[in-house]
């Protein structure tokens, strides 16, 4: 097991990751809690999977767990679906003393976060998460919050957790798309902060893909520490960590044209990534072979390099107008000049989307 620090002053906390972190959980989360109630929010596959190991732990260390289990998916990632959890919470007279534990992926994580920091006006929290994404991304960083019928995220806050506890066996239970989904976002932390990061994902994917131990501590350990690194210069996305919005300004339009229901996080992201290299070759900031480079190694995983076709171009434009990086009326757009190198820029124009989106129907 490995350990890296977000290094946040007193608000910082240790991610640990390895085989058989889940059933170390109780005794690591005793150690940073003084929490002696949980509830442990969870969906019912992850639950049925995970919930009595992490139940059992909790125990051990003197921690009475409830389990509570929301449905699964985006669209469930909703205020309706917190005001649920808070219900059962008072149920089980959890009080201000208690700490949430979000179990799962990052719908899980996001929305138990959410309830932790909104509960009784904030509780503790913990994050175990169990897919890819919610590893090497949504677990880290202390963003937390549930989505709105007119966009991802609109209703949130930054609430870091005590502890983050990454189990890369459970990796191994996840469905194929899922786990390409969280490779997304692993490309993601090469193409904006490290260089040689996606050099070696170039050139180790097969074992990715296969699962090795290894490899998987690898990529979790790595971008968890390029994220903790960037997260502690700028905690509440006032500069610098903006950067990890990279792919995300398209991606999460096109995750609300579809509804949140037919492209999965990670493929949207895969397909706002090469449009952001698109864009940066339109405005002659990067050479034209990188957004190929991207879409190779995306094809490589199997992720979409294109929006689906029955989303238009203009749709797309419509849905960025509420994306949460538009300031003064202005866009943010993450761009990278080179692979390693990001930057934001608020120069670019509607119809620079339209020339990069089109050209994207080429790839």
């Amino acid at each position: 097991m490995s350990v890296v620090h977000v290094d946040l002053g007193e608000r910082g906390y240790d991610i640990h990751v390895g085989e058989g972190v889940l059933d170390s959980a109780g005794g690591l989360i005793a150690a940073v809690s003084k929490a002696r109630a949980a509830a442990v929010v969870t969906n019912p596959r992850i639950g049925n999977l995970y919930a009595e190991r992490l139940v059992k732990s909790l125990g051990s260390a003197g921690i009475d767990a409830h389990v509570i289990t929301i449905p699964a998916g985006e669209r469930y990632k909703t205020l309706n679906t917190v005001r649920r959890v808070y219900e059962r919470m008072l149920d089980h007279r959890i009080d201000r003393t208690g700490t949430v534990i979000g179990l799962g992926g990052g719908v899980v994580g996001d929305l138990a976060g959410f309830v932790a920091a909104t509960y009784l006006r904030g509780v503790e929290f913990v994050q175990i998460p169990t897919s890819l994404l919610a590893q090497v991304d949504a677990s880290v960083g202390g963003k937390v919050g549930v989505d709105l019928p007119r966009g991802k995220n609109l209703v949130g806050a930054f609430y870091q957790p005590k502890i983050v506890l990454a189990d890369i066996g459970t990796l191994r239970t996840l469905r194929r798309a899922q786990f390409r989904s969280g490779l997304a976002e692993v490309i993601k932390h090469g193409i904006i902060l490290d260089s040689d990061y996606y050099s070696y994902l170039e050139r180790n994917l097969a074992a990715v893909m296969r699962l090795e131990s290894e490899a998987l501590q690898h990529i979790v350990e790595r971008s968890c520490e390029l994220k903790a690194w960037v997260v502690a210069q700028d905690e509440k996305e006032s500069g610098l960590r903006a950067i990890l919005n990279y792919g995300h300004t398209v991606g999460h339009a096109v995750e609300s044209l579809t509804g949140y229901k037919r492209v999965l996080h990670g493929e949207a992201v895969a397909i706002g990534m090469v449009a952001a290299a698109l864009i940066a070759r339109e405005m002659g900031l990067a050479d034209e072979s990188l957004a190929r480079r991207i879409a190779d190694l995306l094809a490589r995983v199997g992720l979409p390099s294109k929006p689906p076709a029955d989303v238009s171009h203009d749709a797309i434009l419509e849905a960025m107008k509420l994306d949460k990086k538009v300031a003064r009326g202005k866009l943010r757009f993450v761009l990278v000049r080179e692979i390693g190198s990001a930057f934001v820029s608020q120069d670019v124009t509607p119809e620079i989307i339209r020339k990069a989106l089109r050209e994207q129907e080429r790839l």
